[in-house]
Protein backbone atom coordinates (compact mmCIF):
# COMPACT_ATOMS: atom_id res chain seq x y z
CA UNK A 1 0.00 0.00 0.00
CA UNK A 2 1.25 3.46 -0.93
CA UNK A 3 2.03 6.23 1.56
CA UNK A 4 1.72 8.92 -1.13
CA UNK A 5 -0.71 11.78 -0.58
CA UNK A 6 -2.33 10.68 -3.85
CA UNK A 7 -2.93 6.93 -3.93
CA UNK A 8 -2.89 5.21 -7.33
CA UNK A 9 -5.21 2.23 -7.74
CA UNK A 10 -5.80 -0.13 -10.66
CA UNK A 11 -6.99 -3.67 -11.36
CA UNK A 12 -5.17 -6.89 -12.11
CA UNK A 13 -5.77 -6.75 -15.85
CA UNK A 14 -3.04 -4.07 -16.09
CA UNK A 15 -0.30 -6.73 -16.56
CA UNK A 16 2.34 -4.48 -15.01
CA UNK A 17 5.36 -6.50 -13.89
CA UNK A 18 5.52 -6.81 -10.10
CA UNK A 19 8.73 -4.81 -9.87
CA UNK A 20 7.06 -1.76 -11.42
CA UNK A 21 4.01 -2.10 -9.17
CA UNK A 22 6.32 -1.99 -6.17
CA UNK A 23 8.62 0.72 -7.50
CA UNK A 24 5.74 3.13 -8.08
CA UNK A 25 3.54 2.05 -5.13
CA UNK A 26 0.59 1.05 -7.30
CA UNK A 27 -2.30 -0.69 -5.53
CA UNK A 28 -3.69 -3.53 -7.67
CA UNK A 29 -7.16 -4.97 -7.01
CA UNK A 30 -7.61 -8.50 -8.42
CA UNK A 31 -10.47 -9.59 -10.61
CA UNK A 32 -11.63 -13.19 -10.22
CA UNK A 33 -11.40 -16.30 -12.37
CA UNK A 34 -14.39 -18.56 -11.76
CA UNK A 35 -13.46 -22.17 -12.54
CA UNK A 36 -16.28 -24.52 -11.73
CA UNK A 37 -16.80 -24.14 -7.97
CA UNK A 38 -13.50 -22.29 -7.49
CA UNK A 39 -13.18 -18.53 -7.09
CA UNK A 40 -9.56 -17.66 -7.90
CA UNK A 41 -8.26 -14.14 -7.42
CA UNK A 42 -6.28 -13.10 -10.49
CA UNK A 43 -2.56 -13.27 -9.75
CA UNK A 44 -3.16 -14.08 -6.07
CA UNK A 45 -4.75 -17.52 -5.95
CA UNK A 46 -3.55 -18.52 -9.40
CA UNK A 47 -0.48 -17.36 -11.32
CA UNK A 48 -0.56 -16.71 -15.06
CA UNK A 49 1.79 -19.63 -15.67
CA UNK A 50 -0.39 -22.07 -13.73
CA UNK A 51 -3.51 -20.68 -15.37
CA UNK A 52 -2.34 -21.30 -18.95
CA UNK A 53 -1.17 -24.81 -18.11
CA UNK A 54 -4.60 -25.63 -16.72
CA UNK A 55 -6.50 -23.84 -19.49
CA UNK A 56 -5.32 -26.25 -22.18
CA UNK A 57 -6.10 -29.41 -20.20
CA UNK A 58 -9.15 -28.63 -18.06
CA UNK A 59 -12.43 -29.46 -19.85
CA UNK A 60 -14.26 -26.90 -17.70
CA UNK A 61 -14.30 -23.46 -19.33
CA UNK A 62 -13.52 -20.68 -16.82
CA UNK A 63 -15.35 -17.38 -16.59
CA UNK A 64 -14.48 -14.11 -14.89
CA UNK A 65 -16.04 -11.70 -12.42
CA UNK A 66 -15.31 -8.09 -11.54
CA UNK A 67 -14.49 -6.64 -8.12
CA UNK A 68 -17.49 -5.40 -6.14
CA UNK A 69 -17.94 -1.81 -5.00
CA UNK A 70 -17.12 -3.08 -1.48
CA UNK A 71 -13.80 -4.45 -2.78
CA UNK A 72 -12.91 -1.00 -4.08
CA UNK A 73 -14.15 0.68 -0.91
CA UNK A 74 -11.84 -1.55 1.13
CA UNK A 75 -8.87 -0.40 -0.96
CA UNK A 76 -9.94 3.25 -0.74
CA UNK A 77 -10.30 3.07 3.05
CA UNK A 78 -6.93 1.38 3.38
CA UNK A 79 -5.32 4.13 1.28
CA UNK A 80 -6.91 6.79 3.47
CA UNK A 81 -5.63 5.09 6.61
CA UNK A 82 -2.16 5.13 5.06
CA UNK A 83 -2.37 8.90 4.72
CA UNK A 84 -3.76 9.39 1.20
CA UNK A 85 -5.69 12.63 0.78
CA UNK A 86 -6.84 11.81 -2.74
CA UNK A 87 -7.13 8.71 -4.94
CA UNK A 88 -6.71 8.22 -8.68
CA UNK A 89 -8.17 4.98 -10.08
CA UNK A 90 -7.61 3.63 -13.59
CA UNK A 91 -9.57 0.55 -14.65
CA UNK A 92 -10.00 -1.85 -17.52
CA UNK A 93 -12.25 -0.52 -20.30
CA UNK A 94 -15.86 -0.11 -19.23
CA UNK A 95 -16.83 -1.67 -22.58
CA UNK A 96 -15.08 -4.89 -21.51
CA UNK A 97 -15.92 -5.14 -17.80
CA UNK A 98 -18.10 -3.72 -15.03
CA UNK A 99 -14.98 -3.00 -12.98
CA UNK A 100 -15.16 0.72 -13.80
CA UNK A 101 -18.74 0.92 -12.51
CA UNK A 102 -17.78 -0.83 -9.27
CA UNK A 103 -14.97 1.66 -8.74
CA UNK A 104 -17.34 4.57 -9.43
CA UNK A 105 -20.03 3.30 -7.08
CA UNK A 106 -17.56 3.09 -4.19
CA UNK A 107 -16.06 6.55 -4.78
CA UNK A 108 -18.69 8.79 -3.10
CA UNK A 109 -18.78 6.66 0.06
CA UNK A 110 -15.34 7.65 1.25
CA UNK A 111 -14.51 11.10 2.64
CA UNK A 112 -11.62 11.97 0.30
CA UNK A 113 -11.77 12.76 -3.43
CA UNK A 114 -11.65 9.70 -5.68
CA UNK A 115 -11.09 10.17 -9.43
CA UNK A 116 -12.10 7.09 -11.45
CA UNK A 117 -10.79 6.91 -15.02
CA UNK A 118 -11.89 4.51 -17.76
CA UNK A 119 -8.67 3.50 -19.53
CA UNK A 120 -10.61 2.23 -22.55
CA UNK A 121 -8.07 -0.58 -22.67
CA UNK A 122 -6.67 -3.54 -20.78
CA UNK A 123 -3.35 -5.29 -20.20
CA UNK A 124 -0.42 -2.94 -20.81
CA UNK A 125 -2.77 -0.62 -22.69
CA UNK A 126 -3.96 0.10 -19.16
CA UNK A 127 -0.54 -0.47 -17.62
CA UNK A 128 1.18 2.22 -19.69
CA UNK A 129 -1.45 4.73 -18.62
CA UNK A 130 -0.89 3.83 -14.98
CA UNK A 131 2.87 4.22 -15.36
CA UNK A 132 2.41 7.63 -17.00
CA UNK A 133 0.24 8.70 -14.06
CA UNK A 134 2.68 7.25 -11.51
CA UNK A 135 5.68 8.97 -13.06
CA UNK A 136 3.81 12.27 -13.08
CA UNK A 137 3.08 11.78 -9.37
CA UNK A 138 6.77 11.08 -8.75
CA UNK A 139 7.61 14.35 -10.49
CA UNK A 140 5.29 16.24 -8.13
CA UNK A 141 2.19 16.37 -10.30
CA UNK A 142 -1.28 16.58 -8.78
CA UNK A 143 -4.24 14.31 -9.53
CA UNK A 144 -5.29 16.37 -12.56
CA UNK A 145 -1.76 16.15 -14.01
CA UNK A 146 -1.67 12.40 -13.39
CA UNK A 147 -4.97 11.90 -15.22
CA UNK A 148 -3.81 14.14 -18.07
CA UNK A 149 -0.61 12.11 -18.44
CA UNK A 150 -2.59 8.87 -18.62
CA UNK A 151 -4.92 10.38 -21.21
CA UNK A 152 -2.02 11.59 -23.33
CA UNK A 153 -0.58 8.07 -23.37
CA UNK A 154 -3.97 6.61 -24.31
CA UNK A 155 -4.36 8.95 -27.26
CA UNK A 156 -1.25 7.63 -29.02
CA UNK A 157 -1.71 4.02 -27.88
CA UNK A 158 -1.54 1.21 -30.44
CA UNK A 159 -2.59 -2.27 -29.30
CA UNK A 160 -2.72 -5.32 -31.55
CA UNK A 161 -3.12 -8.95 -30.50
CA UNK A 162 -2.29 -12.00 -32.58
CA UNK A 163 -4.55 -14.77 -31.33
CA UNK A 164 -3.77 -18.41 -31.85
CA UNK A 165 -7.52 -19.03 -31.94
CA UNK A 166 -10.70 -16.95 -31.68
CA UNK A 167 -12.40 -19.72 -29.72
CA UNK A 168 -11.91 -18.18 -26.27
CA UNK A 169 -12.95 -14.65 -27.28
CA UNK A 170 -16.11 -16.15 -28.76
CA UNK A 171 -16.87 -18.31 -25.71
CA UNK A 172 -16.31 -15.44 -23.33
CA UNK A 173 -18.70 -13.11 -25.15
CA UNK A 174 -16.03 -10.45 -25.69
CA UNK A 175 -15.99 -10.82 -29.45
CA UNK A 176 -17.13 -7.22 -30.19
CA UNK A 177 -16.14 -6.02 -33.63
CA UNK A 178 -14.12 -9.18 -34.15
CA UNK A 179 -17.40 -11.02 -34.88
CA UNK A 180 -16.49 -10.67 -38.57
CA UNK A 181 -14.20 -13.64 -38.01
CA UNK A 182 -16.95 -16.07 -36.97
CA UNK A 183 -17.20 -18.89 -39.47
CA UNK A 184 -13.46 -18.87 -40.13
CA UNK A 185 -12.29 -19.90 -36.66
CA UNK A 186 -10.39 -22.95 -37.84
CA UNK A 187 -8.91 -21.50 -40.99
CA UNK A 188 -7.06 -18.41 -39.80
CA UNK A 189 -4.86 -16.97 -37.07
CA UNK A 190 -6.93 -13.86 -36.30
CA UNK A 191 -5.64 -10.48 -35.25
CA UNK A 192 -7.70 -8.24 -32.97
CA UNK A 193 -7.22 -4.62 -31.95
CA UNK A 194 -8.34 -2.36 -29.12
CA UNK A 195 -9.94 0.96 -30.08
CA UNK A 196 -8.84 3.50 -27.47
CA UNK A 197 -11.69 5.86 -28.26
CA UNK A 198 -14.48 3.31 -27.73
CA UNK A 199 -12.67 0.78 -25.55
CA UNK A 200 -13.96 -2.02 -27.77
CA UNK A 201 -12.26 -4.95 -29.47
CA UNK A 202 -12.15 -4.87 -33.26
CA UNK A 203 -11.02 -7.15 -36.06
CA UNK A 204 -7.58 -6.89 -37.62
CA UNK A 205 -5.76 -8.82 -40.29
CA UNK A 206 -6.22 -12.56 -40.80
CA UNK A 207 -3.24 -14.83 -41.41
CA UNK A 208 -3.13 -18.46 -42.50
CA UNK A 209 -0.18 -19.50 -40.35
CA UNK A 210 1.19 -18.51 -36.96
CA UNK A 211 4.47 -17.34 -38.46
CA UNK A 212 2.64 -15.03 -40.85
CA UNK A 213 0.42 -13.81 -38.00
CA UNK A 214 3.42 -12.76 -35.91
CA UNK A 215 5.02 -11.01 -38.87
CA UNK A 216 1.75 -9.20 -39.58
CA UNK A 217 1.49 -8.20 -35.92
CA UNK A 218 4.92 -6.57 -36.08
CA UNK A 219 4.35 -4.83 -39.40
CA UNK A 220 0.88 -3.51 -38.56
CA UNK A 221 1.89 -2.27 -35.11
CA UNK A 222 4.83 -0.20 -36.33
CA UNK A 223 2.85 1.06 -39.31
CA UNK A 224 0.47 2.72 -36.82
CA UNK A 225 2.99 3.95 -34.21
CA UNK A 226 4.93 7.16 -34.86
CA UNK A 227 8.44 5.71 -34.72
CA UNK A 228 10.02 9.18 -35.00
CA UNK A 229 9.09 9.86 -31.37
CA UNK A 230 10.25 8.22 -28.12
CA UNK A 231 8.40 4.91 -27.79
CA UNK A 232 7.24 2.85 -24.81
CA UNK A 233 6.49 -0.69 -26.00
CA UNK A 234 5.34 -3.87 -24.29
CA UNK A 235 5.44 -7.37 -25.76
CA UNK A 236 2.70 -9.47 -24.16
CA UNK A 237 2.21 -13.21 -24.29
CA UNK A 238 -0.15 -15.92 -23.09
CA UNK A 239 2.51 -18.48 -22.10
CA UNK A 240 4.46 -17.95 -25.34
CA UNK A 241 7.63 -16.51 -23.84
CA UNK A 242 10.17 -17.64 -26.49
CA UNK A 243 8.18 -15.94 -29.26
CA UNK A 244 7.70 -12.83 -27.11
CA UNK A 245 11.44 -12.65 -26.41
CA UNK A 246 12.26 -13.03 -30.10
CA UNK A 247 9.80 -10.26 -30.94
CA UNK A 248 11.24 -8.00 -28.23
CA UNK A 249 14.78 -8.60 -29.49
CA UNK A 250 13.74 -7.52 -32.98
CA UNK A 251 11.98 -4.43 -31.62
CA UNK A 252 15.09 -3.45 -29.65
CA UNK A 253 17.43 -3.81 -32.61
CA UNK A 254 15.24 -2.14 -35.22
CA UNK A 255 13.56 0.64 -33.21
CA UNK A 256 15.48 1.09 -29.91
CA UNK A 257 12.42 2.21 -27.91
CA UNK A 258 12.87 4.34 -24.80
CA UNK A 259 11.26 1.57 -22.77
CA UNK A 260 10.64 -2.09 -23.60
CA UNK A 261 8.75 -4.52 -21.36
CA UNK A 262 7.92 -8.21 -21.73
CA UNK A 263 4.96 -9.35 -19.64
CA UNK A 264 2.69 -12.38 -19.37
CA UNK A 265 -1.03 -11.70 -19.71
CA UNK A 266 -3.20 -12.03 -16.61
CA UNK A 267 -5.51 -15.04 -16.15
CA UNK A 268 -8.65 -12.87 -16.34
CA UNK A 269 -7.66 -11.66 -19.81
CA UNK A 270 -6.34 -15.09 -20.80
CA UNK A 271 -9.81 -16.53 -20.28
CA UNK A 272 -10.88 -14.52 -23.34
CA UNK A 273 -7.74 -14.53 -25.49
CA UNK A 274 -6.69 -18.14 -24.95
CA UNK A 275 -3.26 -19.78 -24.93
CA UNK A 276 -0.33 -18.69 -27.11
CA UNK A 277 -1.61 -15.22 -27.98
CA UNK A 278 1.09 -12.58 -28.52
CA UNK A 279 0.53 -8.82 -28.52
CA UNK A 280 2.27 -5.51 -29.01
CA UNK A 281 1.05 -2.42 -27.19
CA UNK A 282 2.75 0.92 -26.92
CA UNK A 283 2.54 4.68 -27.08
CA UNK A 284 4.74 7.62 -28.01
CA UNK A 285 5.80 10.77 -26.17
CA UNK A 286 5.23 14.14 -27.82
CA UNK A 287 8.70 15.48 -27.10
CA UNK A 288 12.09 14.28 -26.01
CA UNK A 289 12.53 14.56 -22.25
Amino acid sequence: MSNHKIALVTDSTCDLPQALREQYAIDVLPLTVVWGDEQLRDGVDISPEAFYQRLVRDPVYPTTSQPTPQDFLNVYESAERQGAQEIVVLTISSAMSGTYESAKLAAPIIGIPVHVVDSKSNSMGLGWQILAAARTREAGGDAAAMIAAADAARKTMVYIIALDTLEYLHKGGRIGGASAFIGTLLNFKPQVTVDHETGLVGAGRRSRTRQKALLALYDDFFAQLDTRKPMHIAVLHNAALPEAEALAARVKVEFAPRELIISIVSPVLGVHTGPRAVALVGYTEDDEL
